[in-house]
């Protein structure tokens, strides 16, 4: 008989881990019927028409494949047959060229989003058109993303840089037509930048050449000007293709590793470097149509890999020495329409049919061969050597002039210097005793010019945080009364108090080493007091009380906070309070609330408030359980005095940062809200082994809070397990932004709303 009930128990857990992944693919399928919709019923997308099976299983096809991982889509590969050769496209629908009018490219981004796990996104060829929206960045797992061949307009979002895990960025044949972002260095791990055949205008930036990892830069066919930066730093680089510009500087130093490297049709000038000689992996150059002059190094010809080399179309002058030796892979080679002289070397003639010569247009000494006058090659010699002469006598009069009036500027601001280096030597003997922890001073800290503008929207008006008196807060808390004590944490001791005017308020109560700074701590205390949001626990003013002169934490602080009368987060997923548990859309609200405070901190303020030791047991519950942020940024007033204290043995920075990081706390958070503080009391260590366990049903019943499995939705509860699974994540690098995080909890209480909508219809009905 027990063998019989051991039958049933494994076949209804596999019947419940076949529902979990059959929900799965259902939910996807949906997404990708959604997609087709966007793309308006491509033909490559038919086979979906009739399908009824795991996308996963599909089979692949030369226009489209879908790949998995664990049920999971991966890849999304999609080939159209809309070419972007048009001309004349000025922004707006064309008919059978691009998607319709009513084509809406920011929610075909938005429905791709909810893919969490795809890795590699390549949309080519299918007609979309409009600007390319910021949330793309919210595609933060992918590796690769090709959406050339399309009808994109106006900026590469800047935003686009925080898709860390970037290894190819194609963007060819589209109509974007402003500057490349700067801030591109952000993607560590590109190895393919790809913007060919668009009208990207402004200079190359050299941010770009902070990536170390990249092996093929192609910006080819666009409107690109200025000059191009020092490419030696990326020694990865194999493939440097920037034809068809306005470059107008000088050639740049190249890697030694480069193979190809393509800079024709573009304005460049002066000589060719005679670095190009130990270029030993090259092996095709292109120089052609450009502004080039002098005489090419012997050493160009006789590179060890060169087959393809083109300087045509240039001002190359002089002659080629007749004992040049040419490379034995050299396979063709253009010199032609130069002002060349001499005669031809021997390794270039024509009579060998080892390699294709062209030579035509120059003064070489050389019969029937379409050569030119010596005259034509000399005079235009002669007129070069006279504007550079004329060049280097305006250059020599205009910085004699230039000296001049530098040196009677110099004259007058300094006088007016002095005073005032006089006057800020004053001002940092009185303010700044110490840098403050942030390494930012405090001075910049306290200045509202560093303020955001988020920031001076919630501040206008705000008075500088309020002076209370020691007696103030003795009367409010009854001398400090133990009926008054709330609890203590490593920041402190907390009580609850009443002012004069009836207002309860909460008081920390902090000891600060007497070496502490109290100009600083003024600085920092009058910084956070102007913090206002509505998820974060007001700041209302603070006491330092000297105490006794030989204490060595003789600085006694209080800080005054705004009262939250319903206590915090954490007791409300105690199972101690059954009549407060939280279902799970109530705790995707408080957690919703949470990740908006501390996306505010960080990107709302500057400078930006890190490391704020985020924990259950610092989000207040109101009455209305709208949640607040407690003992927000204290590490920032603490970590100084622990430095004073500390004697050695205390955490590296590196170690603190990881400890402290902001993301990976709020993962706990989250795993909090998902198993209870029950389970989550058995340590960090535990929680981070048994994430294991959310892959499978009975997993899921085994560790998730049964208050969370009897009111969720299976879909809602697999995205907060993958954002979970993220922000835990030990490499720093791969956790989300928090504004990612946030629309993740956004889009799963969505999901769940839906969700219990369906659930209330189909009980009525």
């Amino acid at each position: 008989m027990g063998y019989f009930y051991l039958l049933v128990l494994v076949l209804f857990s596999r019947s419940c881990f076949f529902q979990t992944t059959k929900g799965l693919q259902a939910y996807q399928t949906q997404l990708f019927l959604q997609i087709r919709k966007h793309l308006e019923y491509p033909s490559q997308l038919q086979v979906l028409d009739n399908y009824s099976g795991s996308l996963c299983d599909l089979a692949a096809t030369a226009h489209m494949m879908i790949s998995c991982q664990d049920n999971f889509v991966t890849e999304l590969k999609i080939r159209g047959d809309k070419l972007a050769n048009v001309s004349g496209f000025n922004g707006y629908a064309i008919h059978n060229k691009t998607l319709s009018e009513t084509f809406s490219i920011n929610s075909l981004v938005t429905t791709l989003t909810r893919l969490t796990s795809l890795r590699v996104l390549s949309l080519v060829s299918l007609g979309i058109w409009g600007p390319l929206p910021d949330k793309i960045h919210r595609l933060y797992s992918l590796e690769l993303l090709d959406l050339s061949s399309n009808f994109m307009f106006g900026s590469i979002p800047p935003q686009i840089s925080r898709m860390v895990k970037l290894q190819t960025l194609t963007l060819d044949g589209n109509y974007f037509n402003d500057t490349i972002p700067d801030t591109l260095d952000s993607l560590s791990n590109l190895s393919v930048l790809s913007l060919r055949g668009n009208h990207l205008k402004g200079q190359f930036p050299s941010s770009i050449c902070r990536i170390s990892s990249l092996t093929d830069i192609a910006l080819c066919h666009n409107k690109l000007s200025g000059e191009l930066p020092d490419f030696s730093s990326l020694t990865r680089l194999r493939v440097l293709d920037v034809r068809e510009n306005q470059f107008d500087s000088q050639l740049p130093v190249m890697p030694r590793g480069l193979v190809t490297a393509l800079l024709g049709k573009n304005l460049f000038s002066g000589e060719i470097p005679a670095q190009v000689g130990i270029l030993t992996h090259l092996q095709h150059l292109d120089l052609s149509f450009n502004h080039l002059s002098g005489t090419p190094p012997s050493a160009l010809f006789d590179l060890p890999n060169i087959s393809y080399l083109n300087l045509a179309s240039n001002m190359l002058s002089g002659s080629l020495p007749e004992q040049i030796t040419c490379g034995s892979k050299l396979g063709f080679v253009d010199i032609s329409s130069n002002k060349l002289v001499g005669k031809l070397p021997s390794c270039l003639d024509n009579t060998s049919d080892k390699r294709a010569v062209k030579f035509g247009g120059n003064c070489l000494s050389i019969e029937g061969h379409q050569q030119h006058q010596s005259s034509y090659c000399k005079e235009a010699n002669t007129r070069k050597t006279g504007r550079k002469i004329a060049l280097l006598i305006a250059i020599i009069v205009g910085s004699i002039l230039l000296l001049v009036i530098l040196a009677f500027g110099v004259l007058f601001l300094s006088r007016r210097c002095f005073e005032r280096k006089t006057l800020e030597t004053q001002i940092r003997k009185k303010a700044v005793q110490e840098n403050p922890t942030t390494g930012v001073s405090p001075d910049i800290l306290a200045n509202a010019r560093f303020i955001s503008e988020v920031m001076k929207l919630g501040t206008q008006g705000s008075p500088v945080s309020r002076l209370f008196s020691l007696e103030e807060l003795e009367e409010a808390t009854n001398n400090f009364d133990s009926s008054m004590f709330m609890g203590e944490s490593p920041a402190g001791k907390l009580y609850k108090g009443r002012l004069e005017n009836g207002t309860y308020v909460a008081i920390r109560s902090l000891n600060l080493l007497k070496r502490y700074s109290i100009q600083n701590l003024k600085v920092r205390l009058d910084f956070f007091s102007k913090l206002h949001h509505p998820h974060l626990v007001s700041l209302l003013g603070h006491c330092i009380d000297g105490g006794v002169q030989d204490d060595p934490f003789a600085n006694k602080v209080f800080l005054v906070y705004e009262y939250v009368p319903n206590g915090n987060y954490r007791m409300h997923l105690s199972e101690s309070c059954p009549e407060k548990v939280l279902k799970w859309s109530d705790r995707l609200a408080i957690l919703i609330d949470v990740a908006k405070a501390v996306h505010f901190l960080h990107t709302g303020v500057i400078p930006g408030v890190y490391n704020n030791r985020l924990k259950t047991n610092n989000i207040l519950l109101d009455e209305d359980r709208i949640a607040k942020l407690c003992d927000y940024g204290m590490s920032i007033i603490l970590e100084y005095n622990e430095k004073l204290e500390a004697k050695g043995g205390g955490l590296k920075s590196s170690q603190r940062q990881t400890l402290e990081d902001d993301v990976y706390n709020f993962g706990f958070i989250l795993l909090e809200s998902l198993v209870g503080p029950i389970v989550s009391g058995k340590g960090e260590t535990f929680l981070l082994n048994e994430m294991a366990s959310f892959g499978s049903q009975d997993g899921r019943k085994r560790i998730v809070d049964p208050a969370v499995l009897m009111t969720s939705s299976q879909e809602s509860l697999s995205i907060i397990v993958s954002v979970t699974r993220k922000c835990t994540c030990p490499e720093p690098s791969s956790r989300p932004s928090f504004e990612d995080v946030l629309w993740n909890l956004q889009y799963a209480a969505q999901v769940q709303v839906t969700a219990d909508a369906d659930q209330k219809s189909d009980s009525t009905s």
